[in-house]
């Protein structure tokens, strides 16, 4: 059984199958083992002062974040997929009660790519594959982002970092072009019958693109150098579905000739090859690694400029930082002979008005963004293409932001709640996205496989779920506005902020923040709705914009009130959405627990 409390009403949802990516479209607490089939449907739509607010005691506090990060675990290891169904749902109810997650959209993926190119391809989560593209030429012209975070695939956490690694380092699996993992560097894979135990037998002859000798010990090393504290990779608890040793490193060995790889979990994970297929499970070479002068301190210093050792179809061999970088095709990689375009030139650059000019005048083939004002033009461009994508475009709340101090859990969270009751989600996708994306309002996106067989967000035996009607769910429609309106301003009240008789903020109870982004004009224009969405009742809110390596960083360091998020799904399990809120991970850029 999944049970609401009366916080959870005022958040929360809305189910699409995934497609290939690449059509041109014009649209596009319970106790945890319980397996209970019913759920509480007994609530009131209309909003009042006990039904929007909780005690402090039944707040979901996210300072102490003890019990979601047990819950996490419990759902990592329990081989009752049943319950781990129902876990998982008690997990975005905690997530959501808080507050500090603020949906807008769930995701589709918008890019350019001139018709004389073809076999480029991406999956549902945003990862583009250029290695087999064909063209007039044997070089591509592309832009994918400005300046990128990381290289290192153990350390980077976007989406752009991840389309240059899966570009330039091969793993275990990878994603084929229908969106599927697909065998990479396995020759062959054995799984134990309890599904505890992997057994990867590798080509043979691997080689790092200098040349030298490739083989499973490479993963041994990389993988313990991932989870490694001193490493501090984001991605570090994506390996926690790896058994320990007695000595805390992963369960993995290789064989004396190191052509086998032998992977021991500690509970049978379904969506395994989906990691394997994962950046931060791809090998690096340790004495590449280890070659930088300060590899102790700055783990990714060995890959900070052009000429590193990689594995996969292409190696950068020029890099102007801020400008420009040139990937070359790696003669070693494993299917060399089937990459035909010889150069990757990457303009570095997030002006989308730039970058949409230099495409008009022929000097891109693939651009990754185009200016929100030029959208509605482009809609029936056969280059213009909608993919599917499985993620959610949010704005998070850092829970330790002086915004809140003063404040209960419970009047945080109201506070929280609040602002999300304010924003018209209608207005951003129509006339912001303008490609049919959906608006959300809760964080696990449309489509998602709940593990058990179906879909998160559709009724099956063992779970229903609650819908708009029934339930009480907060509505994100237009013609909601009014009655969102008076139960944000119930929750500020509750939250100690006075109002006027029209409905304003009291200049005695002011409230005022900063909103961080980085400087695309979709971002900012999303920034500006939700501006003027909340001045409706009188909050002040400024905007920052930013590089994006910056805005990363900062984002992730907690240095911001409140700021523009998105996450795509890493593989097409809810966990993958969830346990990045854990306390210790690197994603969790809310601050929970800490």
């Amino acid at each position: 059984m999944k049970k609401f409390s009366a916080m959870a009403l005022s958040t929360a949802l809305v189910v699409t199958t995934l497609a290939g990516c690449g059509s041109t479209a014009t649209e596009t607490t319970t106790d945890s083992a319980t397996t209970e089939t019913t759920v509480a449907t007994e609530t009131t739509t209309e909003a009042t002062t006990e039904a929007a607010v909780a005690d402090d005691a039944d707040a979901v506090d996210p300072h102490d974040w003890a019990e979601y990060d047990a819950l996490i675990d419990e759902i990592r290891t329990t081989t009752d997929y049943e319950a781990r169904e129902a876990m998982m749902h008690q997990a975005e109810d905690m997530l959501m009660e808080t507050g500090a997650l603020l949906p807008i959209y769930y995701y589709n993926d918008i890019y350019m790519q001139k018709s004389n190119v073809t076999g480029i391809y991406c999956n549902a989560y945003g990862f583009k594959y250029f290695m087999f593209a064909n063209a007039d030429s044997d070089t591509l012209r592309l832009n994918l982002a400005s300046e990128p975070d990381k290289l290192d695939p153990a350390l980077n956490s976007s989406v752009d970092g991840a389309c240059l690694a899966v570009n330039s380092f091969s793993g275990l699996y990878t994603y084929d072009e229908t969106g599927n993992p697909a065998a990479d560097l396995a020759a062959t894979t054995e799984v134990s019958e309890d599904g505890m135990t992997y057994t990867f037998t590798l080509l043979p002859d691997l080689k790092w693109s200098d040349g030298s000798e490739l083989n499973a010990n490479d993963f041994v090393y990389s993988w313990n150098r991932a989870v490694a504290e001193e490493t501090a990779a984001d991605y570090a608890y994506m390996f926690d579905v790896i058994a320990r040793t007695d000595d805390g490193a992963l369960n993995v060995t290789a064989s004396e000739d190191g052509q086998t790889l032998t992977v021991v979990l500690g509970s049978p994970c379904a969506y395994f090859l989906d990691l394997c297929a994962f950046p931060a499970y791809y090998p690096v070479k340790q004495e590449a690694v280890e070659s930088a002068a300060d590899w102790q301190t700055n783990p990714g210093a060995w890959c900070q400029d052009a000429g590193f050792v990689s594995n996969g179809a292409y190696t950068c061999t020029a890099w102007t930082h801020d400008e420009s970088m040139t990937y070359t095709k790696n003669p070693y990689y494993h299917r060399a002979d089937e990459v035909s375009v010889e150069t990757l030139q990457f303009m570095l650059s997030d002006d989308d008005t730039a970058i949409y000019a230099a495409y008009n005048a022929g000097d891109l083939d693939f651009i990754d963004t185009v200016p929100t004002d030029e959208i509605q033009s482009l809609l029936d461009n056969p280059e213009f293409v909608i993919a599917d994508n499985l993620g959610t475009y949010y704005v998070s709340f850092n829970v330790k932001s002086p915004l809140f101090d003063g404040k209960t859990a419970a009047q945080a969270n109201a506070m929280r709640r609040a602002f999300s009751l304010l924003v018209d989600r209608d207005y951003i996708c129509e006339n912001i996205g303008q490609t049919g994306q959906k608006p959300a309002n809760s964080f696990i996106p449309e489509g998602m496989a709940d593990g058990n067989g179906g879909i998160f967000k559709e009724n099956d035996s063992s779970y229903t779920y609650p819908d708009a009607d029934t339930v009480g769910y907060y509505n994100p429609t237009a013609d909601a506005y009014e009655d969102n309106l008076a139960e944000a301003i119930e929750l500020l009240k509750f939250a100690g902020y006075e109002f006027t008789d029209d409905g304003m903020l009291s200049d005695a109870t002011p409230i005022s923040f900063e909103y961080l982004t980085n400087d695309t004009s979709g971002h900012v224009a999303v920034a500006e709705a939700l501006q003027a969405d909340f001045s409706a009742i009188g909050i002040e809110m400024s905007i920052k914009t930013c590089d994006w390596n910056v805005f990363l960083n900062e984002r992730k360091s907690g240095n911001y009130d409140i700021a523009r998020n998105g996450w795509l799904a890493d593989f097409n399990d809810p966990i993958n959405m969830l346990e990045m809120w854990t306390t210790d991970s690197g994603n969790n850029d809310a601050q929970f627990g800490r």
